[in-house]
């Protein structure tokens, strides 16, 4: 069974960092593109970033980039998020997902998701 588990999440105040782990358990990890979105309260499901196979090629959305970094290590099945200068609209539930052999930010094409974890950003 295919399992994506996120964690990192927490309250923290504007300025602040955070970094996300999702750790994948019942997949080849290596084969997958891994990606993470996010879903604010009344807001609907948004790409965050995505990374390939081997980690040497990433896409950002415009809002987060420069700001955050997504990264992979294939040997230990995690995928992480690296968030910098957290302001109060990156507030979510954040999700990693997994898309085989399909580098792309659209969230349908993406086989397997995460249960997500919260992040809260304070003023």
């Amino acid at each position: 069974q295919v399992t994506l588990v996120e964690s990192g999440g927490g309250l923290v105040q504007a300025g602040n960092s955070l970094r996300l782990s999702c750790a994948a358990s019942g997949l080849t990890f290596g084969s997958y593109t891994m990606g993470w979105f996010r879903q604010a309260p009344g807001k609907e499901r948004e790409f965050v970033a995505i990374i390939k196979l081997s980690g040497r090629t990433t896409y950002y959305s415009d809002s987060v980039k420069g700001r955050f970094t997504i990264s992979r290590d294939n040997a230990k099945n995690t995928v992480y998020l690296q968030m910098n200068s957290l302001n109060p609209e990156d507030t979510a539930v954040y999700y990693c997902a997994a898309s085989a052999m399909v580098f792309t930010t659209n969230a349908d094409r993406y086989r397997y998701w995460g249960q997500g974890t919260q992040v809260t950003v304070s003023s």
